[in-house]
Order: C-alpha cells, then sequence, then structure tokens
C-alpha cells in the first residue's frame, strides 16, 4: 500500500513540473507594447533573448502548480551564463557542508584556502566578515548580495570540479556544464586543479581537503560558441578573427529556472529530486538572495558602488534612482559579462498576493568586439530587463487566482 502511495504521489509530482510550454504568449504579449518591445523583437536574433516565465497557482492546501511560457527557448543556443552559475555553487557547496557534518564541519567554520598549482591563490582572512575570517557562509552572503566573483572561485575550489558537474546531472540539469572560475582567466590545465583546503572550528582543525584535479572535459552540443568579428587578447590586443566560448561555461535558461522552483518549492518536487539542505540553509538562501547590499552590515557595501536595486534586473533594470516597492521582494540570481545580461528570479508581491518566475537573457554587442567592455548594457540590455519584468508583474495584477497564496514563508528577516 505504501509503494502505491509513493508511486502516485511521484507520479502528481512529475504532472506538477512537466507541464506543456506555450510558446505564443509571451511573443503575443511583448507585441502588444512595441513602444518597449519593437526594437529588440525585430532584432531577435541579433540579441539573442530567451525567455522563460512560470506561472504558480495555489490550491486550498497552498500547494503549488507550474504553468510554463516561453519565448525563443533554446538550450543548445549557447550564451555565456556569467555569475548565474554562482546559485548552483551556493546550493552545492551547502550539500557538501551538510554531507561532511560528522567531522564537526559547518558553513561557519574557518576556511583557510592553500595554493598547489600554478596561479593558485591563498585566502587566510576575511576583513569583511565580523570576525575577519573567511567562512563558507560569510562566501555564499558576498556571492547573493553583490556576486562577488572571488567567493564563487572559493566554493568552487571547495566543491570540486567534477562534484559540480556530477551535481549538475543528478539534479536533471543536462544542458549545462561549471568549468572555469571566474574573473581570473580561468581555463585549460588551471581550471581542472582545485586548491587544498582546511577547515577550522576556533583552533581546532576539523577537515582536511586535499588538492583535486579533474581531467574531464564534459562536452556539450552547442550552437553560438563562437561570436563576432574580434576580441582584445590578455594584453588588450585587437584579435581579428571570432571569439570562441566553446571552453567556457554554460547555464541554459530552462536548466536555470528548473534549479531556481526545487530551491523556491522543494516541497513540489519528489523527496529523491530535492536538495540535501536544512531549515537553516534554505533560510541563508532566501534571506541573502532577496535581501539589498544596503541591508547588510556584514559584509558592508557602498550604496554609491552596491545601491539598492544593484542586483535586481528584472523589474529595477539596475536603475539607482528608482523607488523600492516594500512590498515586493525578488529572490534571484543575476548574470553580466560579454554583452549578455541574465536574470533567474522568483518574484514575489506580499500586499496583492503575486509570485512567478521569470528567467531571461539578452544581449548586445554592436561592434563585434568582446573583451573591450563596449556593450549596450545601458541603453538595450537594461531597459528590456525592466519592461520585460514589469510587463510580467502588470499581467500578473490582472490575472485571476483560484486562491490567494499564502507566501508567508517567503518573509524574510532583513536585520543587520
Amino acid at each position: 500500500m505504501k509503494l502505491l502511495f509513493t508511486a502516485a504521489l511521484f507520479a502528481m509530482t512529475l504532472s506538477v513540473n512537466a507541464q506543456k510550454t506555450n510558446t505564443v504568449f509571451l511573443k503575443k504579449l511583448m507585441e502588444s507594447k512595441p513602444e518597449l518591445f519593437n526594437s529588440v523583437l525585430t532584432h531577435h536574433d541579433k540579441n539573442q533573448i530567451q525567455i522563460l516565465y512560470t506561472q504558480v497557482n495555489r490550491d486550498a492546501k497552498n500547494k503549488p502548480t507550474f504553468k510554463n511560457y516561453s519565448y525563443n527557448l533554446d538550450p543548445h543556443h549557447y550564451f555565456y551564463p556569467a555569475s548565474t552559475v554562482k546559485l548552483a555553487a551556493v546550493i552545492f557547496a551547502l550539500e557538501k557542508v551538510n554531507r561532511l557534518k560528522s567531522s564537526g564541519l559547518t558553513s561557519k567554520s574557518t576556511m583557510i584556502t592553500d595554493s598547489a598549482f600554478k596561479g593558485q591563490t591563498m585566502v587566510k582572512k576575511d576583513t569583511s566578515a565580523k570576525n575577519g575570517l573567511p567562512t563558507i557562509e560569510h562566501y555564499i552572503k558576498k556571492i547573493l548580495l553583490t556576486s562577488d566573483n572571488d567567493a564563487f572561485n572559493r566554493l568552487f575550489e571547495f566543491i570540486g570540479r567534477a562534484e559540480i558537474n556530477e551535481k549538475l546531472k543528478k539534479n536533471g540539469l543536462n544542458d549545462s556544464r561549471i568549468l572555469n572560475r571566474l574573473a581570473i582567466g580561468d581555463a585549460g590545465e588551471t581550471a581542472k586543479h582545485t586548491n587544498p583546503i582546511q577547515f577550522y572550528n576556533g583552533n581546532k582543525l576539523v577537515y582536511i581537503q586535499p588538492a583535486q584535479y579533474d581531467p574531464k572535459a564534459y562536452r556539450l552540443t552547442l550552437t553560438n560558441t563562437i561570436m563576432g568579428k574580434g576580441y582584445l587578447d590578455s594584453t588588450d590586443k585587437l584579435v581579428n578573427k571570432p571569439f570562441s566560448l566553446d571552453t567556457k561555461n554554460a547555464f541554459a535558461i530552462n536548466d536555470q529556472q528548473k534549479l531556481m522552483q526545487k530551491l523556491m518549492f522543494p516541497d513540489a518536487f519528489h523527496a529523491s529530486e530535492r536538495y540535501d539542505l536544512t531549515p537553516e540553509d534554505y533560510n541563508l538562501i532566501y534571506t541573502y538572495m532577496s535581501k539589498y547590499p544596503t541591508e547588510s552590515d556584514y559584509p558592508r557595501y557602498d550604496s554609491k558602488e552596491f545601491w539598492p536595486t544593484y542586483a535586481k534586473m528584472l523589474y529595477y533594470g539596475r536603475e539607482q534612482n528608482i523607488n523600492l516597492d516594500a512590498n515586493i521582494r525578488i529572490f534571484n540570481k543575476y548574470g553580466d559579462s560579454y554583452g549578455y545580461i541574465i536574470d533567474n528570479s522568483y518574484f514575489v508581491d506580499f500586499k496583492n498576493g503575486i509570485e512567478y518566475f521569470l528567467t531571461a537573457v539578452v544581449h548586445s554587442n554592436e561592434d563585434g568586439i568582446f573583451n573591450d567592455n563596449k556593450y549596450e548594457y545601458e541603453t538595450v540590455c537594461y531597459p528590456f530587463m525592466k519592461n520585460l519584468g514589469r510587463t510580467i508583474y502588470e499581467f500578473e495584477l490582472s490575472r485571476n487566482r483560484k486562491q490567494k497564496p499564502d507566501l508567508s514563508k517567503f518573509k524574510m528577516d532583513y536585520g543587520k
């Protein structure tokens, strides 16, 4: 009887998460607002737009079902995912901590990173932490608040490249791979080697992780990995040939949103599919994923460099002088690099009982030169993200719901 119940539950879970995707709605919605979207819709190949919007509908017991809508979605059409890969690293790092908890390791243990291969760097302190020491927990805060690259690189080294990619497959994220550290020119053999690490609780050594080597290549069948007409090399010299991203990280839009859905709604998935996270882990991620940099004391940020909406591309468009809606929180992970702007978000409006998932990418590189830091973020990408986020929000305001959701789970404590 128990076996039959489990099978039925699993079948129900599959039906919740395997809804057919509507490929028409978003196109018509954007076409209904030509003043906002005509310039990108008429150049959708150049701007490489992909969108996945998922409605969340609740029943009388507050259980969710998902309804998917996409525009130009193609898991095999490559775009550079930039910092969006960091959310996977946050989850997988906490899962590894939980697996090693018998050693005494926790996310608050002091993490001392050594070096053992060319290009590797050591970390023994973190002046942005209250106690001045690096920890998994503090790296996670920095990743989720302002997308700190070094913090991601340290989690990448802790998890290990092989385990990261095993976890992607285990979670059904089959159109993705994470191969490199970020912002340090990590490629080739250096990317395959990760640092030795030691963890301490006070003065007590609780866990030693030796240097690791991962020889695998993690091939994917992708198009669009060769781009543009030129690029600046490491010496800022112009190379007049297309830019290759064939050996870079990949994180498809559908995989990004699946990662987010399982994070925000673990109970909507079968127990075998859920992340191995504690309630404290979920609280940490939810809090700092939706928190503004200006609400944080440790780490503390200069509001001129990291203003409240710095990380909130969808809906706010990264505008500095924009009024915040106190009823809205956006749980998200964005990325920006090589002319790509990506945002993967779960959106909540507590006052109006609105929630939805929205994941999108847009690209602009008019001169076709990569690595020159000349991309049309301000004139093309940020406005598109803001307009898309607000258009979906306005539609959600008008959408009838049989049941108003109980969103209290997502009301976090943003105290300093």
